[in-house]
């Protein structure tokens, strides 16, 4: 059964509470559904979000697409469908600003502009991607109610550690009036070896936890995240992988790419 309903105020509270910093870059990754009940729903805890950071902050939200066979178009193109509702809501709010390409974020505040900006970035979450300027702008991530399996900084790290595994991926841009599709490489696997993070990360007393809502939140610094998972990732170039024995597909084809090149 849902408990209390939680108001926006009070939801800045608790991320105040957790280390959101006032006037801060915040990169929020949510599942709503942990956080409920909130008044106003999701467009509530957005209020409660950028209560946090107040007027001089900069709220970001990922915005990419799953529909690679389409052009972009930052209007009317539906946030991917696994990135949850909340997502979706904040694309469509006055004042918010998207990325113009397949690999977007959502930002609002006196930073979005710089965040959001550039053409499409490849590999998609890159130094060049809006989560590299969040990386270069000492932003924070907020998992609220998912895992570190939702962190896409961990993609950067990849990015900037330059690991061996990588999967053919596409997506479609408007050329003269005709729809034009891009090939490129990127790291892709299952993502459930992203939960090492949890590890690293509390060693070095590097991520704080507590509940939001009726959640429970992890907050850290992306420049934390990328620095550690990079050092690891040097040292265990496959360590965000299954082993062979687990039978998982995404892994063993993340694997099989570094014996074919």
């Amino acid at each position: 059964m849902p408990g209390r309903t939680f108001r926006p105020s009070e939801i800045a509270d608790q991320l105040a509470a957790l280390g959101v910093r006032k006037g801060g870059v915040l990169l929020v990754h949510t599942a709503f559904r942990q956080v409920r009940p909130v008044e106003g729903g999701p467009a509530g805890l957005i209020e409660g979000l950028r209560l946090a950071l107040g007027p001089e902050g900069t709220l970001v939200l990922p915005s990419f697409t799953d529909r690679d066979d389409a052009p972009f178009d930052p209007d009317t193109t539906p946030a991917a469908s696994d990135l949850g509702v909340t997502p979706e809501i904040f694309r469509a709010l006055p004042g918010v600003v998207r990325s113009r390409h397949y690999a977007a974020c959502a930002a609002i505040g006196p930073l979005a502009d710089a965040i959001t900006r550039g053409p499409p970035p490849i590999p998609p979450h890159g130094p060049d991607s809006p989560i590299g300027r969040v990386h270069d702008l000492d932003g924070q991530v907020l998992l609220l109610g998912v895992g570190h399996d939702a962190n896409t900084t961990l993609h950067l790290a990849e990015a900037v550690a330059r690991v061996p595994y990588g999967a053919a991926r596409w997506f479609t841009i408007l050329r003269d009036g005709l729809p034009k599709r891009v090939d490129y490489r990127e790291p892709d696997h299952c993502c459930e070896g992203f939960a090492r993070m949890e590890e690293w990360l509390d060693v070095e007393g590097l991520q704080a936890e507590g509940p939001v809502g009726h959640a429970h939140a992890r907050l850290m610094r992306a420049q934390d995240v990328v620095r550690i998972a990079v050092e690891r990732l040097r040292a265990e170039p496959l360590a965000f992988l299954h082993g062979p024995a687990a039978g998982c597909e995404d892994c063993d084809i993340a694997r099989a790419s570094v014996r074919a090149g």
